[in-house]
């Protein structure tokens, strides 16, 4: 019972690591080209070969070690390279238009 618990978490850890791999994959080659070197980070073509193998790796190799370096070169990507690129092509996050005076609930108006 144990075993088949643990077995089942594994492959829960293993399918997170998949989808964590093909969501930054995806959102490295939807970015532009432009915005990779507007940030001053690695070519595109650097990050869709590094993410690309590390979607394989989990699709094909069994090896808990490589899938680790994917996770980590997704994790560095999604939390260091994605953010930048979206702070040089104009993404906002949640907020779209406004003023620099409009705080998380609507607009300061300065106590009035």
């Amino acid at each position: 019972m144990l075993l088949s618990a643990f077995g089942s978490l594994l492959q829960l850890l293993y399918l997170g690591m998949l989808v964590l791999a093909v969501v930054a994959f995806f959102f490295a080659a939807t970015a532009r080209e432009d915005a990779y070197r507007a940030a001053d980070k690695k070519k595109k073509s650097f990050w869709l070969i590094i993410l690309g193998v590390a979607v394989a790796v989990n699709l094909l190799i069994p090896f808990l070690f490589l899938q680790l370096a994917g996770v980590v070169a997704s994790i560095v990507f999604m939390v260091d390279v994605r953010p930048a690129l979206k702070e040089v092509s104009g993404g906002s996050g949640g907020r779209r238009g406004g003023s620099s005076s409009d705080g998380p609930y609507g607009p300061y108006n300065g106590g009035r």
